[in-house]
């Protein structure tokens, strides 16, 4: 068995038993305001992003599979239907009218069709879904590499990183509806195997999985996939999103970086 493999699989171990935790009751009356133990969660999340990255390296990819390694349907993860009418108004007419918007720390904001994100270079790749509950499944991804997308749009040397806002919402707070975000660093969002998947298995991206586009990160768990993306923002700050945790589950207590 190799380092890799070792390591993959204890990080699983250790994501799937953190998912068990009840994350409100342990972290909410301890994390409010400017408590001490909200800087020391903060920093021992860096120290594992750190070490994290050293393990991972920087081009290191992901295993990819044969196509006879697909033996099942993927299966989706988080939300599966949204009903979110500007969503449901695209669903309608089969996203004819979805517009992809890049801004943010860019010299260029992109307003992209999904034909114009078809017309430009393509990947394909047969590669391992790793969810936090536990389970894992095989698929094969047909997408744009976001970093073709994010030198379309000439990316600012401040920037740090890249936010996915999306169609889905998955609570309600005083503020309003509460929807589905995720970001990546700039380090993984050029990543090789880091697409904007638009096709699933040989066919179109289904609802369910995320249509008509998700991100695949492929070296993180599955929640850092988001997916029915209505934006990307570059940024040099995650604090102006969500609770400024860098993702719906990392508001919630779940560690932003997820690496596998």
């Amino acid at each position: 068995m190799t380092l890799r493999t070792d390591r993959r699989r204890f990080l699983m171990g250790a994501a799937a038993a953190a998912s068990t935790l009840p994350i409100s009751g342990c972290f909410d009356p301890l994390v409010g305001g400017d408590s001490q133990v909200r800087d020391v969660l903060a920093k021992a999340n860096d120290l594992t992003y750190r070490a994290q990255r050293l393990l991972l390296g920087s081009d290191t990819l992901a295993p990819e599979f044969a196509k006879s390694d697909i033996r099942q349907p993927m299966r989706p993860n988080g939300s599966t239907n949204p009903q979110d009418e500007p969503y449901l108004a695209l669903a309608r007419n089969a996203f004819s009218g979805y517009r992809l918007s890049v801004s943010g720390a860019v010299k260029r904001t992109l307003s992209l069709s999904l034909d114009d994100i078809h017309a430009m270079p393509a990947r394909t790749q047969i590669t391992r879904h790793d969810c936090v509950e536990g389970w894992s499944c095989i698929a094969e991804w047909t997408g744009t590499p976001l970093g073709a997308v994010l030198d379309r749009a000439e990316v600012l040397p401040s920037a740090r990183y890249v936010v996915f806002l999306c169609f889905d919402t998955l609570a309600n707070s005083f503020t309003g509806p509460v929807r589905y975000y995720e970001s990546i660093d700039l380090q993984d969002a050029r990543h090789p195997q880091t697409i904007l998947a638009y096709g699933m298995n040989g066919t179109a991206l289904p609802v369910s999985n995320g249509a008509p586009l998700r991100v695949r990160v492929e070296r993180q768990l599955g929640y850092k996939m988001a997916k029915y993306i209505r934006a990307i923002v570059v940024t040099d700050n995650l604090a102006p999103y969500g609770e400024g945790g860098g993702g719906f589950w990392e508001d919630r207590g779940y560690d932003w970086f997820a690496g596998i």
